[in-house]
């Protein structure tokens, strides 16, 4: 029982729904089990960010992703190290020693590269039938290159990763929200581009990256508590819950459950 459950109603989930999808940059076992015992409740995705898994002995990648299993959480390695992956050829290679890691899902994205669209798609039926949840991203980590993609052509990416098999598709934020994506150069929601998606899109299907307070506050006030939500680091995880259960100052009185 949490303290002071009498003033809270909680929040109830839709299977799939309300997902926070946590950055690890490097945390270690000793740690990770502490933060956990804290926040696991509130922490459903693990990603290793970026290339990070690649420079950590493999016995301790394989002890963390088993600490998070433990804890009902999936853990995947960030989307650029399958970006590596595909520029030497040794996807197979890769996705072999994610199982063997004890990884759950796999991003495929192409923030850095290009991957063309016949290519991503047998991509995704690839690391499905490798028995993963599949986690792909749309956008540039580029601000220049990230730009050059229409509104259009962004919806038609997202459905067509979701057709292809995709379990949710990220919307690119990077760790920082600024330039990119939905945000502008100072990481400010950019309110058009936002309703230019959601009308378009199962927001269900979408995990937006939004690694600062004020864009979550936005996000959760514009699509409700159970909003997915992703790139939070670690030390704001219930920070954020406190948010999607009006808590906090910036969301209290505003929260419909």
């Amino acid at each position: 029982m949490n303290a002071f459950n009498f003033l809270t109603e909680g929040r109830e989930r839709k299977s799939g729904e309300g997902l926070t999808m946590m950055l690890d940059k490097g945390m270690g076992p000793v740690s990770l089990i502490d933060f956990l015992e804290l926040s696991g409740d509130y922490v459903d995705l693990a990603k290793f960010g970026w290339g990070t898994s690649a420079i950590q002995d493999r016995d301790l990648v394989k002890e963390k992703t088993e600490i998070y299993r433990s804890y009902d959480v999936i853990p995947y390695p960030g989307g650029t190290l399958f970006e590596i992956a595909y520029q030497q050829d040794k996807v197979n290679e890769f996705l072999s020693e994610a199982d063997e890691l004890g990884f759950d899902a796999i991003e495929l994205s192409d923030g850095t590269i290009n991957i063309e669209q016949a290519d991503r798609g047998e991509l995704i039926g690839i690391v499905k039938d490798y028995g993963f949840r599949i986690i792909t991203e749309v956008g540039k980590k580029n601000p220049v290159e990230d730009h050059k993609i229409s509104m259009e052509k962004r919806i038609e990416m997202v459905n067509f990763d979701l057709d292809a098999g995709a379990y949710k598709v990220l919307i690119e934020g990077r760790e920082g929200g600024k330039g990119i994506g939905i945000y502008d150069n100072n990481g400010k929601v950019k309110d058009g581009d936002v309703d230019g998606l959601s009308q378009k899109l199962d927001t269900s299907k979408i995990i937006w990256e939004a690694p600062k307070k004020d864009q979550q506050v936005y996000l959760i006030l514009k699509f409700g508590p159970n909003v997915n939500l992703g790139n939070i680091a670690p030390e704001e995880i219930i920070a954020l819950e406190t948010l999607r259960q009006g808590l906090r100052g910036d969301t209290l009185g505003k929260i419909k459950f």
